[in-house]
């Protein structure tokens, strides 16, 4: 200290002769008694803002929000364009859903020396085949048994009023006329909006030839070129997101293959239980009944109940109240077959889709694009459903530890199960970890005597 203070004393004394000689003030100069060793604190003061004002939950909130209000403005905009594309993108939907369908039997031919084009051409033509020929056989079936039909729903009607007139309910001729005329008069009041309703729903011939071309053109397309149309819409994405989209889109074709594969024979058992009934209770037109049912059944839970009222009710005015009631006997039966067999047995093998997220599909898809969009409505969330459990498990595009879609797994009971046998592969692929003990190069126990 004693050294610093006269070092002090010595430059105040040289500044002091300094400024005599130029005839100026000495600088002021701070000794160390009076410098602060603490760093300078600088205080910024910015203007008030809404930050300021609104808590930290009204913000969050208020972000969500025009975040949110920006995804329904596109999904509203990609709508009006799948709209008005809709002559083009309903066709080449149901082309992508009899590529998943036929697709594995094209594998096959190429596999055993087939050339791509002959082999999609062959599928398309024995598609085509079984197509029209069955319709065919179902419009032969109706134009030869329309006149029975008709004589038939004339006496079942007149025995369904006799039995509201003695049955149970006990319906006077007055009140059944009544009824019977309040139905037509609705029906004359509401025959211009529904033939207006029916003409803007229904194709007009232009457009069902136009969809019924590009659904050939584009079928043949997917069959011989999938894996290529594929790998080109992936390679206009950023280089990042090429492997893990292309990944995605391999696990969610082979689920909608699985799906589309479960779908037709859980229709066929449809079909043939309901048909097998119909036909021994000499119900008419059984046959495009049963194609009906078959049709219904793609549309998973509600289709075949839909058209098995169908049935029900063409047996109540053809043969009478009893054979209608066995007839929904009928398909009660299959119906219970299918939900506690076969949807657990073969569909859960494919996807596994809670049956609330089922019918809330269902129902917006009929919404927003009618029978369409109730048809495509469960395949399309079973494809976002394995897409998105992929990318969100493995966003660098590696592929599962046990080679299988994600999403196949009911996300409630078999989550814990999925994820043991995850980390089961992952264990096995990993060179650091011994070999298990059910494994080929495990090694043997030794025996102690």
């Amino acid at each position: 200290m004693a050294k610093t203070w006269a070092q002090s004393v010595r430059e105040r004394a040289r500044n002091r002769l300094a400024a005599a000689r130029r005839n100026h003030p000495p600088p002021f100069t701070v000794g160390p008694e009076l410098q602060d060793s603490s760093a300078p604190v600088v205080l910024v003061q910015r203007p008030a803002s809404n930050d300021d004002v609104l808590p930290r939950g009204v913000r969050t909130a208020g972000a969500w929000a025009w975040r949110f209000i920006l995804l329904v403005v596109a999904a509203y905009l990609f709508l009006r364009v799948v709209s008005l594309l809709r002559v083009v993108i309903i066709p080449v939907v149901i082309a992508v859903l009899l590529a998943a369908l036929f697709q594995p039997v094209a594998a096959a031919l190429t596999r055993r020396g087939v050339k791509r084009s002959f082999a999609a051409g062959l599928v398309l033509l024995a598609a085509l085949l079984l197509v029209f020929g069955g319709l065919g056989l179902i419009v032969s079936t109706i134009v030869a048994q329309i006149d029975t039909l008709s004589t038939q729903v004339s006496d079942g009607i007149k025995e369904v009023q006799t039995w509201l007139s003695q049955g149970p309910l006990h319906l006077t001729d007055a009140q059944l006329s009544q009824y019977v005329d309040r139905v037509r008069q609705t029906i004359s009041k509401n025959q211009g909006a529904l033939t207006s309703g029916a003409l803007s729903t229904a194709t007009t011939l232009g457009e069902v030839l136009t969809g019924f071309f590009l659904v050939l053109f584009t079928l043949f397309f997917f069959l011989r070129d999938g894996g290529q149309i594929w790998s080109f819409l992936c390679r206009l994405l950023p280089r990042e997101a090429r492997v893990a989209t292309a990944r995605a889109g391999h696990y969610s074709w082979h689920t909608l293959v699985s799906y589309v594969h479960a779908t037709v024979l859980v229709a066929f058992v449809d079909a043939v239980g309901i048909g097998i009934g119909l036909f021994i209770l000499r119900v008419p037109l059984a046959l495009p009944l049963a194609a009906l049912v078959f049709l219904g059944a793609f549309i998973p839970v509600v289709g075949a109940t839909l058209t098995g009222a169908v049935a029900v009710l063409v047996a109540l005015v053809a043969e009478g109240p009893v054979t209608a009631l066995i007839v929904l006997g009928v398909v009660i039966a299959v119906q219970q077959l299918e939900g506690h067999v076969l949807q657990p047995l073969i569909m859960g093998r494919a996807v596994a889709l809670h049956p609330l997220a089922v019918i809330l599909a269902i129902a917006t898809g009929i919404v927003v694009a009618g029978i369409v969009g109730g048809l495509i409505a469960v395949p399309l969330l079973a494809v976002l459903n394995t897409a998105i459990r992929y990318l969100v498990r493995h966003p660098s595009g590696e592929p599962t530890p046990d080679r299988e879609p994600p999403g196949t797994e009911s996300a409630a009971d078999g989550e814990a199960e999925a994820d043991d046998r995850s980390e089961a592969a992952e264990r096995r692929t990993d060179p650091a970890e011994p070999p298990p003990d059910d494994s080929s190069v495990a090694e043997p126990a030794v025996r102690t005597g």
